[in-house]
């Protein structure tokens, strides 16, 4: 077993791209359902809506990358409204209906041949991010430590991205910890009591909804960035509970638990298929149970078995529980 190469690619995937859109996509879900108590289970589907608004914009319309990034900014906007305003007036569980519904409908809709023309269809938008690559500041080579090197394009990518995570961490703590925060916590934990307080429910969780669907727009602007790309199979349901077992690693209602539980997860993830790969060789004992084409699933009910273990042992989270009233 080569346990450093095991080390330098869990270290790799937890400081990469996925990570972070990771990190700021679970810090949205993060808002909606360990601040406000919103069951967001189609937290994909904003990434969508940013990564194709700013795709759509840029390649059919033309517009210029900073317009772009608004755009898809502006249409996770319009989908959290639209996905709020009727929904957030009942229950949780209409909510959580409603909210995957439309994922799966904005994935079946910009993957639809008679679509093509304006989102790509199955094989996507190609091509439009080229221009935030030209002012890459940084010079060409491969940076890092260790063994975990990333080449100047990649760099670039995670700059921008990281420092993003880290605005959005900030902007949230200071946000959860004004009134406009408390609030939300309040919500969370007595709906009632906030209601009868004078404070209208229903106006702080549809802001709740937009400004955790924005964060998750920047993550899918990032990924698509990224990728120079913006193809739908970047932006299938699954991905969302993904985020919530990151959200659930690093500890709900904690202002640095999705940036830890995102670098959790996808350490673990890629840590554990290095592993299984090496494991798996023809004279080990592995490979007579495990083929090359099972490691995807493999790896994934492994991290599922940890999630298990951490959830009846420390179902607080690797950063500890929430104080109730309290952000931290």
């Amino acid at each position: 077993m080569d346990f450093g190469q095991v080390l330098t690619d869990g270290l790799r995937a937890a400081l990469g791209v996925p990570a972070i859109a990771y990190a700021l996509a679970v810090i949205g879900l993060n808002v909606h359902f360990g601040y406000t108590g919103l069951f967001n289970i189609g937290q994909i589907g904003f990434l969508a809506a940013g990564a194709y608004g700013a795709g759509i914009s840029a390649s059919l319309w033309g517009w210029p990358f900073p317009f772009a990034i608004l755009a898809g900014v502006n249409a996770a906007v319009i989908l959290g409204l639209l996905l709020g305003l009727p929904a957030l007036r009942l229950r949780a569980e209409y909510l959580a209906i409603v909210t995957i519904s439309a994922s799966e409908i904005i994935r079946i809709t910009v993957r639809s041949t008679s679509v093509e023309g304006v989102t790509g269809g199955p094989n996507g938008i190609g091509r439009w991010a080229s221009s935030f690559y030209d002012v890459n500041p940084i010079p060409s080579g491969t940076y890092g430590f260790f063994g975990v090197e990333f080449d100047q394009r990649r760099l670039w990518v995670m700059l921008v991205g990281w420092t993003l995570v880290a605005v959005a961490v900030a902007v949230t703590w200071l946000l959860v910890r004004s009134p406009w925060g408390r609030v939300l916590r309040s919500i969370r934990d007595d709906e009632d009591a906030a209601r009868s307080l004078g404070k209208n429910v229903y106006a702080f969780k549809v802001q709740s909804l937009v400004y955790g669907g924005v964060l998750g727009a920047l993550a899918g602007l990032l990924i698509a960035v990224d990728a120079n790309y913006t193809t739908p199979g970047e932006y299938q349901t699954v991905f969302t509970f993904y985020m919530y077992v990151a959200l659930i690693l690093g500890g709900i209602g904690r202002i640095l638990g999705p940036v830890v539980g995102a670098m959790v997860f996808w350490f673990l993830l890629q840590a554990t298929d290095v592993l299984l790969r090496q494991a798996i060789s023809p004279d080990s004992w592995a490979g007579t149970f495990i083929e090359q084409r099972d490691i995807g699933q493999v790896r994934l009910a492994l991290v599922g078995l940890g999630l298990m273990l951490l959830v009846i042992f420390r179902p607080q989270g690797i950063l500890g529980g929430r104080a109730p009233g309290k952000a931290r």
